[in-house]
Order: structure tokens, then C-alpha cells, then sequence
């Protein structure tokens, strides 16, 4: 994949994003930002599992798992680190720390990993081949060690 800008490379700072996100939030509101934020992950996610040779396959799911936690953690885009995808039933989690949604945010803050959530699970569809439901259901701004995104067949 290029670069996108000669100088200045592919990153900008959390700080910048989060700023996108308040402003989002300030002019379009809480609930209406959440959905275009979590939609553009899943869109970001899709693509991102095309990129890495995941879609259309029957890769494992711990294969995948290790391959969206290189492209999206440390050395990849710095999105946020998958620790672990475990699968129970139907249910898929995946635990994830450092999210880009959570960065900067104060302890019992009620911030949902909308965007960062939403590029796990775009990338998940791609490689289960099934359309599915996420839910954020731990956050570590409210104790959890994780943020936890629970995913189910629809």
C-alpha cells in the first residue's frame, strides 16, 4: 500500500481523531455519530481483510486473529491490540486493549468503541462469511481489563 503523504507519513495523532469525534458528536449527536462511526469501521474492516488475504478463504479464526492484531496494533496502524478472539458457541469475543475509542477518556466515562469496534467486526464478516451483531459489552474505562466486543450470528 503507498503512502499517503510524503513527509508526514500515514499517522496523525489520537488526539486529532478524538477532537473528530467530539465535534461529530457536537453536530450531528451522540447516537447518529456512534452509527457512522461504527459503519465506517466496518467498512475500514472489510477492506482491511481484503488487504491481508482474508476474505473468501476458510482461514482458521486464531490465524485471522493474528494477522487484524499485526495490521492493527503495534506494527500496523496503531488502531488498537487484539490480546485474544475466543470463540463459545456462536458467540465470537474479542479482547482488545489501547483501542483509539478509550485513549485519553476519563475512568467511568460511558465512551462506546464505535470505530474501533466496528473495523474488528467488518473484519470478522469478511472472514466468518456471516453477517453478524457487535456489542461492546466490557470497557476498561469502567473496570474491565478489556474491551470486550461480542459478536453473534444474525
Amino acid at each position: 500500500m503507498p503512502e499517503f503523504r510524503k513527509e508526514l507519513g500515514d499517522f496523525n495523532s489520537v488526539k486529532c481523531f478524538k477532537a473528530a469525534i467530539v465535534g461529530l458528536e457536537e453536530a450531528l449527536g451522540e447516537k447518529a455519530t456512534a452509527i457512522a462511526l461504527t459503519s465506517a469501521g466496518r467498512a475500514r474492516g472489510k477492506k482491511l481483510a481484503e488487504e491481508l488475504g482474508l476474505s473468501g478463504t476458510s482461514i482458521p479464526l486464531e490465524d485471522a486473529a493474528h494477522k487484524l492484531g499485526q495490521a492493527l496494533g503495534k506494527e500496523g496502524t496503531r488502531l488498537c491490540i487484539i490480546d485474544k478472539i475466543v470463540t463459545q458457541d456462536d458467540v465470537i469475543k474479542v479482547y482488545t486493549t489501547e483501542t483509539v475509542c478509550s485513549a485519553g477518556e476519563a475512568p467511568n466515562s460511558e465512551r462506546k468503541c464505535t470505530f474501533t469496534m466496528g473495523a474488528v467486526w467488518g473484519a470478522l464478516e469478511q472472514v466468518t462469511h456471516k453477517r453478524l451483531r457487535g456489542v461492546h459489552t466490557e470497557s476498561v474505562l469502567r473496570g474491565g481489563t478489556h474491551d470486550v466486543f461480542e459478536f453473534t450470528p444474525l
